[in-house]
């Protein structure tokens, strides 16, 4: 490509890009009510529109649609900037695709990691094992600090990077550490990561890759003989298999999880945890009774004083339970009890993935009574949520709610309202 025709591409894409921001404006769209409609953020407007990324297939009939365009004219807006890297730079194919790359990886490193759990002996040198000690000794402050740094990001993948860097350290570390009191910290480190890791997984809806952290941070607890650990990474396993519709698979392991807690700190909230998700698995079960059992036994949780949670593995204080109660009331087609909950839940300060899962609560709640206003009210706010953060946790809550607008009377908002919630990514 000469100097010439490089300038001429640039100023090709440069008319492109300002096309797609005019035929915006001339549909009298700002670029944050544009980013409201698609469910997306305003940043990512404003990158569509400078060249530095394209919309994803799924999102382009709707963009199209809301610009009064052909999904042809639309190309025509978009072409120029997928052609970004120049062509005289080829790209192997052998790379294969980022993401898959990036799982292929992390799943090389659970079973590195999951061997080397139960070494009893240090393999690395003396010298070795003294480049690592300032990484092991970091290690607990460094992994507190990123379940913060999770609970503060809207977008959840963000955090990655920094992850993947510290569980590739711990594997280090477990080959290098000396003593067996270093050896059973380590452990509890790895099984403190790895529920993060499998956290971040689970709201991307990778289930076979967060249930692989789960399972490791499970063994490592083990092996650590941390009984609360060990019983939190096995009330999260219970959880993947929830959201894939799978609830009986996961009546055994919370109740695995229940006895372990029981050998735990009995100061500490975890198994009152472990009631509060039971009470989900007995409602998606249809078991009215178990499920309120198990929602009193989680309201205990309240009788205990001091310190009841740390904020990283272990962050339940019931502050959940209204939301927790609201959704299991949902879930056993009780909307005069649910709506309540759900109220008072809508009514603390929440994060935006537990504000996105309440209000596709309520959604669901109003397809439920065949209240239409109801229903696209909160979808609607539920799917901005999901577009700001692109949580898949509060996505599969909507794409549960599909299922339910079938039955529901002719109406041009319940198409529109199908047609978002289908062009959000499905599970993983």
């Amino acid at each position: 490509m000469t100097w010439g025709d490089a300038r001429h591409a640039e100023a090709s894409m440069t008319a492109k890009r300002r096309g797609l921001a005019e035929q915006r404006a001339a549909r009298g769209y700002s670029q944050e009510e544009f980013a409201a409609l698609l469910g997306v953020a305003t940043s990512t407007v404003v990158r569509w529109e400078g060249g530095h990324s394209t919309p994803r297939p799924y999102q382009r009939p709707k963009i199209a649609k809301l610009l009064g365009v052909t999904a042809a004219d639309l190309d025509g807006f978009l072409v120029a900037v997928t052609t970004v890297t120049p062509q005289d730079i080829p790209i192997p194919a052998s790379l294969g695709d980022p993401d898959d790359m990036r799982r292929r990886d992390l799943l090389g490193l659970l079973a590195a990691t999951g061997a080397l759990i139960t070494l009893p002996e240090p393999l690395a040198s003396a010298s070795a094992r003294q480049e690592s000690a300032t990484v092991f000794e970091t290690g607990e402050a460094m992994i507190e600090h990123l379940w913060q740094v999770y609970g503060l990001t809207d977008d959840k993948s963000t955090v990655y990077p920094v992850i993947r860097h510290q569980l590739a350290l711990l594997a280090k570390s477990l080959v290098e550490v000396r003593s067996e009191i270093d050896r059973k910290r380590l452990r509890m480190q790895v099984g403190n990561l790895y529920q993060l890791a499998g956290e971040l997984f689970f709201d991307a809806r990778d289930d076979a890759l967060s249930a692989h952290c789960y399972t490791l941070a499970a063994n490592a607890a083990k092996e650590a003989r941390m009984y609360d650990l060990w019983a939190c990474a096995m009330t999260r396993h219970a959880y993947v298999e929830l959201y894939a519709d799978r609830a009986a698979s996961a009546a055994p392991l919370l109740s695995a999880a229940s006895n372990i807690a029981r050998r735990g700190d009995s100061t500490l909230s975890t198994r009152y945890w472990v009631s509060a998700v039971q009470a989900e698995v007995h409602a998606a079960l249809g078991d009215v009774d178990a499920c309120s059992r198990a929602l009193d036994t989680a309201e205990e949780v309240h009788t205990l004083d001091g310190q009841l949670h740390h904020g990283g593995w272990l962050r339940f204080d019931g502050s959940r339970l209204c939301e927790e109660r609201g959704a299991c009331y949902v879930t056993l087609g009780r909307p005069d009890l649910a709506e309540e909950a759900l109220a008072s839940a809508l009514a603390q300060e929440l994060s935006p993935r537990r504000r996105g899962a309440v209000l596709a609560d309520l959604a669901t709640l109003g397809a439920h009574r065949g209240d239409i206003d109801q229903l696209v009210h909160y979808a609607d706010q539920a799917l901005t949520v999901a577009g700001q953060t692109h949580s898949g946790y509060v996505g599969a809550k909507l794409h549960g709610l599909r299922s339910r607008l079938a039955g529901l009377p002719a109406d041009t908002r319940i198409s529109e309202l199908h047609e978002k919630i289908a062009a959000l990514p499905s599970a993983a």
